[in-house]
């Protein structure tokens, strides 16, 4: 029996939502812009001592885990950005302005390892969650930013 469904070449598709179900939350975001910054101060203390494979190795995990966060920060930041209605915006609150720098800070720390940048970036996100918590008629806290990222 013919099956047209058989013939079609399917390409798979990553998304948020495809509906969009309408749920956002800036903590993924920034999450992920903490590990950066966990990485980063890893990659700063690491010492190469005698054992250069070991090091490398450790190196190169921590180099990659850097860059898959930065970019995780970044697909985040841009759905929550383009996907997400932004009523009742605060005043004074740029989104644009506010989520190109945050995007740029998130591409600059993939790029480096400043942890300056990495400081920045977890500040613009927190910021950027405040707004939208603010939509939502909510104040934003991260109680748990200091723990979840730890010593």
């Amino acid at each position: 029996m013919f099956n047209p469904l058989h013939w079609l070449k399917v390409q798979e598709a990553e998304a948020h939502c495809d509906i969009p179900c309408g749920i956002y939350d800036p903590v993924s975001a920034k999450i992920a812009a903490q590990t950066v910054q966990k990485m980063v101060l890893r990659m700063q203390a690491l010492e190469a001592g005698d054992d250069v494979a070991a090091y490398a190795n450790t190196m190169s995990r921590y180099v990659s885990v850097k860059e898959e966060h930065a970019e995780t920060c970044k697909r985040e930041l841009r759905i929550l950005w383009a996907d997400y209605a932004w009523p009742n915006m605060p005043e004074g609150f740029d989104l644009h302005g506010s989520f190109n720098a945050a995007l740029k800070l998130a591409g600059r720390c993939r790029q480096t390892v400043d942890m300056a940048a990495c400081e920045e970036l977890v500040a613009a996100v927190d910021s950027i969650a405040a707004a939208f918590w603010a939509t939502k008629g909510v104040e934003y806290s991260d109680p748990h930013a200091t723990a979840r990222y730890g010593a």
